[in-house]
């Protein structure tokens, strides 16, 4: 349980102390951030903890929706609790709204906190100016914007160095109107964000859904 394992987060730090947990699904070790906390709530039911806070045993599955949907259909959780539980059957699409609320909530802070800019022209500027650390996308945005200022901030990060970064600095995964609802105004399709922990929080959202929803084959864990 108290086992440690080095990873890179979405900053590009390597934080040498983040605990790891064994999925109840691949009985492979996973940093905390690459999987989703469950406890049992009151009733008997299974309950998503994504914030890790919840009092109760935690039972730990890999943040992908395949390895869930396993856990659902194999009893993973009545079997790591030796007890008849409540699973719902929906329970990873549960998961993938809180994750979305999640990303949302992360943007209205980055706004809340003055370090978002918002629409074309503004993005443009940021980008122009060497400031932006996160590039943000409405998922149903028009292609030909979205790769412009991609371009652009692709070559921002070439330009200091950090190209290697670019790729997963670009957040896709709020659609237009989930973009609307996060920053308080209307037609929002991009947005940037300058550096800082409001910011770094986006990141950490967006790639955690990004992982949950990809159909990627696993990268190697520990074991």
């Amino acid at each position: 349980m108290g086992a440690k394992a080095a990873r890179v987060d979405d900053t590009g730090r390597r934080d040498r102390t983040a605990p790891v947990r064994l999925c109840a699904v691949t009985r492979a070790q996973h940093p905390v951030e690459d999987l989703v906390r469950f406890v049992l709530g009151p009733d008997g039911t299974i309950v998503p903890d994504l914030a890790r806070r919840l009092p109760g045993r935690g039972i730990w599955v890999e943040a992908r929706r395949e390895t869930l949907a396993q856990a659902v259909r194999r009893k993973a959780f009545a079997r790591s609790l030796q007890r008849q539980v409540a699973v719902p059957e929906d329970l990873p699409d549960q998961v993938e709204r809180l994750m979305v609320r999640r990303v949302a909530e992360s943007v209205s802070l980055a706004n809340k906190a003055g370090v978002l800019v918002t629409g074309f022209a503004r993005v443009e500027e940021l980008i122009a100016q060497n400031r932006a650390a996160i590039l943000i996308h409405a998922a149903d945005g028009a292609p030909d914007g979205v790769e412009k200022l991609s371009r652009k901030f692709r070559a921002q990060m070439a330009r200091q160095g950090d190209a290697e970064r670019a790729g997963q600095a670009i957040v896709k995964e709020l659609t237009g109107q989930q973009l609307d609802l996060a920053i308080g105004r209307s037609n929002v399709i991009h947005a940037a964000a300058t550096g800082g922990g409001a910011a770094w929080k986006i990141l950490a959202e967006a790639g955690r859904l990004r992982r949950f929803r990809s159909q990627e084959p696993r990268p190697e864990a520990n074991s």
